[in-house]
Formats: structure tokens, C-alpha cells, sequence
């Protein structure tokens, strides 16, 4: 007798788009079995359909597979074919008969006994099946369970398998130490195991999701050891593939790095290419050489290297030609017309080339013909909605609109909605070219709501096309802003867009943040602004790119709303001024100059009064753009600075707002910092006697300084104290890039997932959260305009309810006078942390040593303000 299974596919898309390791972990289980009437090459056929991407072909021959077991009777082998269909089924996106197949093999699994690793198989597809539902905590426990089978049964493989499955189920729920914890057992595991073609796809695979993690450097550490392994053995097909791995990881680092970053860049893009070219120039199969030269080919295109760019075109064209029909090749194609698409805008200015466009046009045709013939709606989908792109680009609305629909109906029927957003958003603004603004409007929400409910599946489901937050979630959120506040002249913008605008611009926050830890580890509900402080006013500037939005959210729940016509490019122009300005060297009057400028554009004397007679006292910015780098306590009025009148605070959005203020009994704090120079960063002196007047004024354990400054020792003091204010004076930076954000321990960094995975070590049992989180040393990355994505992220992850940070390193003699008096304001009963702020700064200037801008202004609260 002969069974047949495809072992180790995993189908959860973040760890599921390199064939490589399909065809590794592929495995055939042999059981004695009578010949006569043999499905086995029907069986064989159907795998090599599936690892070529021919889904439909591989279901139609594992059917017929399938029906011969049945009128066999042989269940156990109706078992194994039914997880294949599964797969299968669940790759084209059909749910209902993926869950049905699998919860059919299940029954039969279970009642067979005598073969573990075929019932965690079939655990291990039913996992990823409830996943891509939406169901996480279900297939969490699923993947727990194949586990619990693999290490009865001793397949230790199977174990390493589902534990990275585990972890991404960990990941999405949230639980991220458990996450680290699992993948860092998995590494602990592949060490154990000798070197082979099954190692090698096990480190493939942990290197991609570490990847996805965002953990870019963990990542390349892992696929470089099983590149080595792959040299060793001789192994030229993979060596191709864990070289395209890491030109990706290259080109992620690349795009993730701030614009004034520029030599960290050029090395990135620099490895990227050459890691392509490699693995171009060894591909003994067709797919991952043609892949390279896309990545290679977009890569160029992106960093303007034009001519680099077309000498690829011919070659690539060629080999797209001799594809077979598969949805890997139809990505190629589609990969390859976006790539055309952009050449062509980018060589004649913003004018298309009419040549390339046509090309790309037949290309797209021939992928969306080929996707029919496969019966695979999710690569017709891709290929149709491009074409209505080409089309839109071409100014053809009507046949854009028509495409676009039906590509929005595949990607719906097929339950798409990585893809179905995109023709949301295309539809939107086809319809905003034709003037149908309320379609418009309607198209756009949809786009928004589906980026909503899919969030951190973004990345990892686009990883074989054209993917980047900025050019491809980030304008959908942006624009449908736009046109709610764009209204007709003499009349204002409704209450009802004024809400839908605000709610937007706060999914934006959360969506970047998701986007910068690679995870969607954000969730939150929006609260009324005076059910958190009926003193306290929102304020919320939209930067668009003819204009500067701002809208204000009052205590009585009412919105106000104002526009300046200043285009984005002179608004940077004007916010960098003000940047430059706030050095200790300038002259206040100047500071004061290019402050009151902006203070005019975000507030004016029209909201002042409006402040004033709904009696505001706290005002809370979630700031946009540019913006996010200064400190809104400089803007001045002309005769004052705005921390003089109001007191101020930060908030990414009041989705993530945790409202309850500050518990006032004896405040125990963590306290630790360097004085010392370490690691080529300077001396602090005057940090011992920041660290010695806060112990003097608060309940706290010895502080942790230099030597004794460490990850281990911040640890154990953490996970055994209920802290509930963590003071860390030390060195660190904040970057758009989560990989270049950390701050300083005495022997490495800490980066801002490491510090919140530290933060929440404590035991589960401890009902006291962190109520303020203290970076007293801390700068944004120069040259970086979204640098504070940092500190916000820093402040989110940490799971601190509140932050204090500054924006840019101050002596560290006006740190610890600011520290000192913040604390002592904040034991003030009724003090609320955003009025101790106000109070500290006001006492730095009111010092004739430190009365500049430059001393006092930089230090901001983000978070909870009460």
C-alpha cells in the first residue's frame, strides 16, 4: 500500500512565499498498499501542479485521487489527499471547501490513531486556515496542539514547524515576549539538528518570518547560516533562493531608512543588487532567476538609475515568454508591467511612454488570460486591476472603471481583501477624475475599512509584488481625507466629515505604527474628549498637498475646523526653518519669528477665543507630517509661547488613549542611567545627580547606574517590583526605522522591541501597569522628518500609559534641573502629568541659565496626560 502526503506546507502566507521551501519540506510517506488501480501518479501530478502554482490542476487531479480511495474504501489515504485539496483550495480562496476537506481529513486522522504525524498535519492546515479567517486564538491552540503530537512522536522538524507557526499567532495577539521566546527556541532547536536539505529549509523559513517580524538583522544572521550550509552540501537551487532572501531583507532595510540616512542607503541598495545578481546568476529554474532581475529591476527604477533599469528590460522579457502558466509566473508578468508603468512616467517627466505602456497593456492581458485558464481569481484579480491602472494612466476612465470593478469582484468573491482594497482605492479616485464625489467618497471608506481589517497581513501577503506603506497604504487614507474636507466656496464642511476626516487621520497613526513594527500590535477604541478631560481640547493638522488641515475636537463634542492654503513642499520649507532655528546659538527673537508663523497656521486668534470660551486648559496634538518633530510648546503668539498658557501633550490618536490618570499614593520608580561614557557616547555627568535627587523624592530600589546598567539586572528588578514610573537617563534615538531606535545600556543597545519586551516581563499576576515611562537623554535621528515615529512607537510598546522624552539631547545640567522639578510637581496631589510638564519647563525658563527655547523646549509628554 502507498500513501502519498505533501509534508511541512504551510499555507499561512508570511511563511509560504518561497518555493524553495515547498519542495523542501515536501515529503512523500510511503505505507504498503495494494497497486491495482493506483492514484499515486494522479498524486505526483498534483504536487508538481501545486509547487508550480497551478492550483486548479492540482485539485482536479487529487480529486480524482480521491474519488478512487473512496470507492477503495481506503480512509486513510481519503485522509491524506483531502489535506492536499485543502491547501489547495485554501491557496485559491476557497474557504468553505479548504475548512470542510480539512475538518473531513481531521474525523478520519482521529480516528486512526496509529499515525501522529498525518493528524498534526492536518492540525497544522487547519491552523492556518483559522488564521487567515481571522481566527487566531483558535489556531493558536490548533498549532499547540500539532506540537504537542510532533514531540510525541519525535518529529522534530514538525516541532520546529509549528512552533514558528505558534509564533505568529503570538505575534497578533499580542503576546510578544512568547513570540521571541518560541522563535528563539526554534533557533535553539535548529543547532541541535545536522546539517541537510531539511535544516536548511527549517533556518529558510525562520529567517523569512523573522523578516516579517521586522527583525531584519536576526533575519540575515539566520539565512547567511543556512546559506553556508546550502554551500557545503552543494546545493546551487537554493543558494539562489536564500540569496534573492537576502537581497529582499537588504531592500527592506533600504526602504525603511530615514532620507538623511543617506549612506546607510546606498550601502543597503548597494548589497541588495549585488545579492540579486547572484542569485540570477546561479537560478538553475526559471521563477526565482526571473524574480531576482524584478527585484534588481525595481530596485533601480526606485533609487532613479534608469539606464541600469532598461538594459534589464529585454533579458527579463525574454524569460517571461518561456514561463509556463503559472500564478507565479502571472505575478512576474504583473511585477514586470508595474515596473514598465513607473520607467515610463519617471523617462519622459510625468509624461507616459506611450510604447512601454502598450507593452505592459499586452502583458497584462496575456497574465489576466492565463489566470482564467488556470482558475485562479486571485492572479486574474491582480492582472485585471493593473490593466485598469494602465488604463486610468492612459485617461481611458471608463474602461478603467469597468476593469477595475471586475477586479474588485474577483477579490471579493474570492475573499481577497489584501487585494480587494487596492481596487477600492483605485476605483476611488477614478471616480473622484470623472467628478463623482460622493462614489468617490463611498469607494475610498471602503478601501480604509478593509485596510482596517486587515492591517498587519499587508506585508507579508504582497511579498511577490510591489509592496511599499508609503506609496500603497499610506495615499488611500490621505486622499479620502482630502475629499472630505474639500467643499464647495461659501460653505463649511459638514459635522459628519469632520468626524469621518478625524477618525481617518487616527487609523493613519495606527497604521503607520502597525507599519513600523511590521505587526498590527495596535488596538484601541476611540474616546470623547471630554469623557477623558472635559478641559482638555484635540488638535489635529492634516498636511496635504495643497493645503494644511487643521481640526479641532472641543470638550462639548463639538468640531471646528480651519484651512491654510500652503502647499506641503512650503510648509517643510517652513517647519525645517523653525527646526534649524532652535539651536543654542540663535537668537530668541529669531526662534520667536518663524514660531509665530506656524502657531499662526495651526491656531490663530480665531481658535485661541474659541479655546478660551470653552475653557481649555490642556491641549492634545496629534500631529502630521513634519510637524511631528517640533515642539508644540515654542509655538509662540507674539507675546507668549504656548506652554505659558496651556499645558501640552502628544497622543498618536485617542484610539490608543488609556484615560484613568495618575494613582497618587507613594510613587515607586525604576531608576537607572549612565554617567559614564561607554560605546563611543559621551559622558553624562550630571546624571548621578538627576538619578540622586529623584530617589530622594520617590520610593525606589537602588538605581541601576553603568557597570550595573544592564539588560539582566533592569530584568530582574522589572518582573519582581509593581514600578509603576520607569526613569531611564541614558542615551538614545528615535528613527522611522524600528531597527535604529533604542536607547543605551551600558554593554549594547536596547531596541524598542527589545525595551517593551523587557518592560512587560513582569509577572502576569501584577494587576499595577507602568503609568509613565522617562527618556531623559534621549535625541530624534538627524536628517529624519518622521524621527518621532520613534518615540511614538517607544511609548506604545512599551505599554506604559504615558511618556516623557526629549526631542533633541539638552546639556545634561538642565535635564536634571527639569527632572528634579517634574518630579516634585508631579507628588503635588491634583497635578495632573501634563501640568507637571508645564511647571518644570516653566521653571527652566524662568532660570536666566536656561531660559532659551533650546533648554526647555524639546522635552514632551506623549500618552496619557492625566
Amino acid at each position: 500500500m502507498t500513501l502519498i502526503l505533501l509534508l511541512g506546507w504551510n499555507a499561512q502566507p508570511s511563511v509560504a512565499n518561497n518555493s524553495a521551501k515547498g519542495s523542501n519540506n515536501a515529503t512523500d510517506i510511503v505505507i504498503n498498499q495494494s497497486l491495482s488501480n493506483n492514484p499515486i501518479d494522479l498524486v505526483q501530478a498534483g504536487k508538481q501542479y501545486y509547487q508550480s502554482g497551478q492550483y486548479a490542476q492540482a485539485i482536479a487531479n487529487w480529486q480524482q485521487a480521491a474519488d478512487i480511495y473512496t470507492k477503495q474504501g481506503d480512509r486513510l489515504n481519503q485522509a491524506v489527499v483531502a489535506q492536499n485539496l485543502a491547501l489547495a483550495h485554501q491557496q485559491l480562496g476557497h474557504w468553505q471547501e479548504a475548512e470542510q476537506l480539512i475538518l473531513r481529513s481531521l474525523e478520519i486522522l482521529q480516528a486512526n490513531p496509529q499515525q501522529p504525524k498525518l493528524l498534526a498535519q492536518a492540525l497544522n492546515i487547519q491552523g492556518s486556515i483559522q488564521i487567515a479567517h481571522g481566527k487566531t486564538q483558535e489556531a493558536l491552540t490548533t498549532w499547540q496542539k500539532a506540537t504537542t503530537i510532533y514531540e510525541q512522536a519525535d518529529d522534530k522538524d514538525g516541532v520546529i514547524r509549528s512552533k514558528i507557526n505558534q509564533s505568529q499567532a503570538m505575534r497578533s495577539l499580542g503576546f510578544y515576549p512568547k513570540a521571541k521566546d518560541t522563535l528563539r527556541q526554534v533557533q535553539a532547536s535548529l543547532q541541535e539538528l545536522p546539517n541537510s536539505s531539511l535544516k536548511i529549509s527549517s533556518l529558510i523559513n525562520l529567517g523569512d518570518t523573522l523578516r516579517l517580524n521586522g527583525d531584519f538583522i536576526e533575519a540575515t544572521a539566520t539565512l547567511k547560516e543556512s546559506l553556508a550550509i546550502a554551500q557545503q552540501l552543494n546545493d546551487v537551487s537554493i543558494i539562489s533562493e536564500i540569496l534573492l532572501s537576502l537581497g529582499n531583507i537588504a531592500a527592506s532595510q533600504q526602504q525603511a531608512a530615514s532620507v538623511g540616512d543617506l549612506n546607510y542607503r546606498q550601502q543597503k541598495s548597494a548589497e541588495a543588487i549585488a545579492y540579486y545578481q547572484q542569485a540570477a546568476q546561479i537560478a538553475t529554474r526559471p521563477i526565482p532567476k526571473v524574480k531576482a532581475q524584478l527585484n534588481q529591476l525595481r530596485l533601480a527604477i526606485d533609487l532613479k538609475q534608469f539606464e541600469s533599469a532598461k538594459s534589464l528590460l529585454p533579458t527579463i522579457q525574454t524569460q517571461l515568454q518561456n514561463l509556463p502558466p503559472s500564478r507565479a509566473s502571472v505575478y512576474a508578468i504583473v511585477n514586470f508591467a508595474q515596473s514598465l508603468m513607473k520607467l515610463s512616467l519617471s523617462d519622459r517627466l510625468g509624461v507616459a511612454n506611450p510604447s512601454d505602456l502598450q507593452l505592459a497593456a499586452q502583458l497584462l492581458a496575456k497574465a489576466a488570460q492565463q489566470s482564467k485558464a488556470m482558475g485562479d481569481p486571485r492572479s486574474e484579480s491582480y492582472a485585471i486591476g493593473y490593466l485598469g491602472d494602465l488604463y486610468e494612466q492612459s485617461q481611458q476612465l471608463t474602461e478603467a472603471q469597468e476593469l477595475t470593478e471586475k477586479a474588485l469582484i474577483l477579490a471579493q468573491t474570492y475573499n481577497a481583501p489584501d487585494i480587494a482594497y487596492r481596487w477600492q482605492w483605485q476605483l476611488g479616485h477614478i471616480l473622484k477624475a470623472q467628478g463623482k464625489q460622493a462614489r468617490a467618497i463611498a469607494a475610498y471608506s471602503e478601501a480604509v475599512s478593509t485596510l482596517d481589517s486587515i492591517r498587519g497581513d499587508l506585508v507579508s501577503s504582497n511579498t511577490d509584488l510591489q509592496f511599499s506603506f508609503r506609496d500603497s497604504v499610506e495615499p488611500v487614507y490621505r486622499q479620502l481625507v482630502d475629499l472630505l474636507m474639500t467643499h464647495e466656496q461659501g460653505k463649511s464642511v459638514s459635522q459628519a466629515n469632520l468626524i469621518a476626516a478625524r477618525q481617518v487621520i487616527e487609523s493613519l497613526q495606527i497604521a503607520e505604527l502597525d507599519n513600523f513594527f511590521k505587526e498590527a500590535c495596535l488596538t484601541g477604541r476611540t474616546m470623547p474628549v471630554d469623557a477623558v478631560d472635559p478641559q482638555a481640547a484635540v488638535i489635529y493638522p492634516i498636511v496635504l498637498a495643497d493645503r494644511l488641515e487643521v481640526i479641532i475636537s472641543l470638550p462639548d463634542r463639538s468640531l471646528f475646523h480651519r484651512a491654510s492654503a500652503i502647499s506641503q513642499e512650503k510648509l517643510d520649507q517652513l517647519l525645517s526653518e523653525l527646526w534649524r532655528s532652535l539651536r543654542r546659538t540663535s537668537l530668541e527673537s529669531d526662534i520667536q519669528a518663524i514660531s509665530e508663523k506656524v502657531y499662526k497656521l495651526l491656531i490663530g486668534e480665531e481658535i485661541e477665543s474659541i479655546l478660551a470660551a470653552n475653557k481649555v486648559q490642556t491641549l492634545v496634538f496629534v500631529l502630521d507630517g513634519s510637524l511631528r518633530n517640533l515642539p508644540m510648546a515654542v509655538l509662540y503668539d507674539g507675546k507668549h509661547y504656548l506652554m505659558e498658557k496651556y499645558n501640552l501633550a502628544l497622543t498618536p490618536g485617542l484610539q490608543l488613549l488609556d484615560p484613568r490618570p495618575l494613582k497618587r499614593q507613594q510613587l515607586e520608580v525604576f531608576i537607572g542611567g549612565l554617567s559614564k561614557a561607554t560605546q563611543n557616547f559621551n559622558a553624562l555627568p550630571n546624571v548621578e545627580r538627576e538619578i540622586q535627587k529623584i530617589a530622594a523624592l520617590v520610593s525606589t530600589q537602588t538605581p541601576l547606574l553603568n557597570e550595573t546598567f544592564i539588560s539582566e539586572s533592569i530584568q530582574k528588578q522589572v518582573s519582581k517590583i509593581p514600578f509603576r514610573v520607569v526613569h531611564l537617563a541614558t542615551h538614545g534615538e528615535f528613527s522611522s526605522n524600528a531597527e535604529k531606535t533604542f536607547i543605551l545600556t551600558w554593554n549594547s543597545r536596547l531596541g524598542v522591541k527589545q525595551l517593551g519586551e523587557l518592560l512587560q516581563t513582569r509577572d502576569q499576576d501584577q494587576r499595577t501597569p507602568i503609568e509613565l515611562l522617562v527618556l531623559s537623554a534621549c535625541k530624534t535621528a538627524k536628517g529624519d522628518n518622521r524621527a518621532t515615529l520613534g518615540l511614538a512607537g517607544m511609548a506604545v510598546r512599551s505599554g506604559a500609559r504615558s511618556t516623557i522624552a526629549s526631542l533633541w539631547s539638552v546639556e545634561d545640567s538642565a535635564t536634571a534641573t527639569f527632572m528634579e522639578n517634574f518630579y516634585q510637581e508631579l507628588a503635588v496631589i491634583g497635578t495632573t502629568k501634563a501640568n507637571a510638564l508645564q511647571k518644570a519647563q516653566l521653571s527652566l525658563l524662568k532660570n536666566p541659565q536656561f531660559t532659551h527655547p533650546f533648554y526647555w523646549s524639546p522635552f514632551v509628554l506623549v500618552g496619557n496626560w492625566l
